[in-house]
């Protein structure tokens, strides 16, 4: 089933400003929160989605590819596959205080830490046929992974934790400033334990007390057809784990094209130089061109005009939201030699006196302007 607007799943139209958002956004957690509707498989679905729309939308850079290639910008659905356990760590921060107190937290009133891992970004050439038809790459990435032995706690079994004593196991550390208008509370994050409310006892052996080790992992990336020069594509939680907990980071993928022997892309349409000798131009002839699937027959008529541009409708690349495809477009050249022989610069000087090869340019002939505007229209 393909996936809504994200702007239709929040309710806001697309030029609403970030406070809208999180304040679309607060509204449907509040609404489809998993305590408020017990063994609900559609609100907890709409839960879901809802984060999923938040996290594309709240991102200026997401919403940037979002808006411009829809899905397919986001690498084939943005940040889906979130957790339960993800959307309560990462967007906890926005559900603070009022009537969202108490819905995103631990026992004890404690906030949810969300650590989020660092993004790794990499390049990957495309070549044009891999451009226009989509295609499954596998990359090879060394980033850092949850410690299965500690399950990324940093403790010998995961189990070797105590209560951290600075903070009492609440994360925060509290002061009372007094001040003219009276007293007043701080509330910062634990410096001993990082706000995780307990401290290691005794190190895992595996990680070093990190919570996570250095893998090299194969990733799969499903490339949509219609990808482009320098666009960025995300794939949710595949870049680093963060230390001693927290959700991982995203991997970035950077698009770029390997020049093709022959073809040229503009836009989705696809640019192709025929050169044909002046005997071909005025007799006629049938050539072959390449393309990118496959080479294509076309006919050159009798009398062809160097400049003139044959369209092969369909034959360029397909938008990378969308059903449509660009053309392919052919710029015919005449071909005129720099050097003649004694026998060709006869037979031309014989051809030069006729009426039939002095310039004549009709009113059904357009201008090279007027050619340029064909093109693009």
């Amino acid at each position: 089933m393909s996936k809504r607007d994200y702007y239709e799943v929040l309710g806001v139209n697309r030029n609403a400003p970030a406070d809208e958002i999180k304040k679309a956004y607060r509204k449907l957690a509040l609404q489809f929160h998993p305590d408020k509707n017990p063994g609900n498989k559609e609100a907890e679905e709409k839960f879901k989605e809802a984060a999923e729309a938040y996290d594309v939308l709240s991102s200026s850079e997401k919403r940037q590819r979002y808006d411009h290639y829809g899905h397919a910008g986001l690498n084939g659905g943005g940040s889906g596959g979130f957790s339960m356990d993800d959307i309560f760590s990462q967007f906890s921060d926005i559900f603070s205080g009022g009537p969202f107190d108490g819905f995103f937290g631990r026992a004890g009133g404690q906030t949810r830490r969300g650590k989020k891992g660092s993004n790794l970004r990499i390049k990957l050439k495309l070549t044009l046929e891999e451009i226009a038809n989509g295609v499954e790459k596998k990359v090879k990435v060394k980033r850092h992974v949850t410690c299965d032995a500690c399950g990324g706690n940093g403790s010998k079994n995961g189990t070797s934790l105590k209560t951290c004593g600075t903070c009492q196991g609440s994360g925060q550390v509290r002061r009372v400033v007094n001040t003219m208008l009276g007293q007043m509370v701080s509330a910062s994050t634990c410096p001993t334990c990082e706000g995780e409310g307990k401290v290691v006892v005794e190190a895992c052996q595996s990680c070093q007390g990190e919570g996570r080790i250095l893998k090299e992992e194969i990733i799969p990336i499903n490339l949509p057809a219609g990808v482009a020069e320098g666009m960025q594509l995300s794939m949710s939680g595949k870049g680093n784990a963060p230390l001693r907990g927290g959700y991982p980071g995203d991997l970035l993928i950077a698009i770029e094209e390997e020049a093709h022997p022959d073809l040229i892309r503009d836009g989705n349409n696809i640019l192709y130089d025929l050169y044909i000798s002046f005997a071909d131009a005025a007799l006629g002839t049938q050539v072959e061109v390449p393309g990118i699937e496959a080479k294509h027959k076309i006919k050159i008529d009798a009398g062809t005009q160097g400049g003139k541009v044959i369209r092969l409708k369909g034959k360029g690349i397909k938008e990378i939201d969308g059903y449509d495809k660009g053309d392919q477009l052919i710029y015919v050249h005449i071909w005129i030699p720099q050097q003649l022989t004694p026998q060709e610069r006869e037979i031309i000087e014989k051809v030069r006196q006729s009426d039939n090869f002095t310039p004549n340019p009709g009113k059904s002939e357009k201008s090279f302007f007027e050619k340029v505007k064909d093109i693009f229209r």
